[in-house]
Parts: structure tokens; sequence; C-alpha cells
């Protein structure tokens, strides 16, 4: 089974508010969105829910602000301090429950508990503080989740990195998907998530089907 990108489309996607699961559901996965402090989550999980996404956003303090790396997000006032949640139905009557969580160290108590049964990670990444990432790759990495990696769009994001140049810097295996989003977009940003979930298909499917 192979997915498509999503067709591009300049209409927001509509939170229904119905939290019924679609009549075309039959695979159900949890998928976590993961990323450093300011990369994206919670914008990403907005941009595509198709109910009304959960938050658990609480106002920066001058308290976090001494223990929070605000380089690159001196306009962000707000952190999520539990979960984000929100989901969405794709084709072929998969749905994604995606949990986003929290990209601060002081948060790392949190991370078992919302790992706990996912089948995979999309890990945002932000090229302009790529060293702001490792810590939340190594978790990723220690959880054994499969994961893909999309480097979120930021305006003044430098371009002059090449993708061999932007794997090595992350030091990621040959075979992890590594895409570009636009977390604001909810079309860019499912694709995205395909990346992911074809990867994980891939990654199940018998030796003599790859």
């Amino acid at each position: 089974m192979a997915f498509a990108p999503s067709s591009t489309s300049s209409a927001p996607r509509t939170p229904t508010g119905d939290v019924h699961l679609p009549d075309t559901a039959r695979d159900l996965v949890k998928i976590l969105v993961a990323g450093p402090f300011g990369v994206g989550k919670t914008t990403l999980i907005d941009s595509v829910s198709e109910i009304r996404p959960l938050h658990t956003e609480e106002p920066l303090s001058e308290a976090s602000a001494q223990v929070d790396d605000l380089a690159g997000v001196r306009d962000k006032s707000t952190t999520t301090v539990a979960v984000d949640f929100g989901r969405i139905s794709l084709p072929g009557g998969v749905v994604l429950y995606l949990f986003g969580t929290p990209g601060q160290e002081r948060f790392r108590a949190l991370w078992d508990d919302i790992a706990y049964g996912a089948l995979g990670a999309l890990v945002l990444v932000d090229s302009r503080r790529i060293d702001a990432s490792f810590d939340v790759l190594g978790l990723v990495e220690e959880s054994g989740l499969p994961y893909a990696v999309a480097f979120n769009a930021f305006p003044d994001a430098p371009r002059h990195h090449t993708r061999e140049q932007l794997r090595a810097a992350l030091d990621l295996e040959a075979g992890t998907p590594m895409v570009t989003c636009d977390a604001r977009d909810a079309d860019s940003s499912v694709d995205a998530l395909l990346a992911l979930v074809q990867h994980l298909i891939d990654r199940n499917a018998p030796e003599d089907a790859r």
C-alpha cells in the first residue's frame, strides 16, 4: 500500500467538533509528534486535526525562561506542558491519533507515558538550530520507535544546506525518511505524516513484498 502526496489546497482545515470516528475507519494508529521547544508541534496538529485539538498550553513565565532555550523562538509566548492531541483520517481507513510531546528536557519524565502504544514518531526539526533536536532524537531512538524527520520551513531558515548535509548533521540512518514541511499548512503537514506512515508500512511489509 502506498500513499500519494495530498492535493495542494489553500483552504484551511476546519475541525468539525465531531469526536466520532468516520465509518471508514479501519486501522487506528497512535503517532507522536516530537521535536524541541518551539519547533511547531502544536501548529502542525492544529493544521491537520479533523476534531477540535486538545492543548495544554501555558504562558511562558520568567522562571521557565531561565531554563528553556529561547534562541530562535523569542516571539514564543506559550509552551505545551503535557500533551497536544488531534486526529486525522487518511485514505484507506487509516486514522492517526496525534500526540504532541513537550520539547523541553524538564518534561522528560512524561515521555514514557506519552510514548506508550505509539507505532512511530514524526520528529520536527528547525534547521536554524539543528542541535536543539539531538535530545529529542535520542529519546525517540532509545524508545525504539520508527520515525521520520520533517524540517519545518520557517521563513528565515537557511537555504544553503544540502539534503546530504542535513542528514549528516542529524546522523540519520539512510532509511530514515527526511522531508520538508510547513507546519501551518494542512496539505504540507499531511504529506509529512504520510511519509512516516509509508515508512511504517514498508518496515512491516514481508521481505518478498519490499
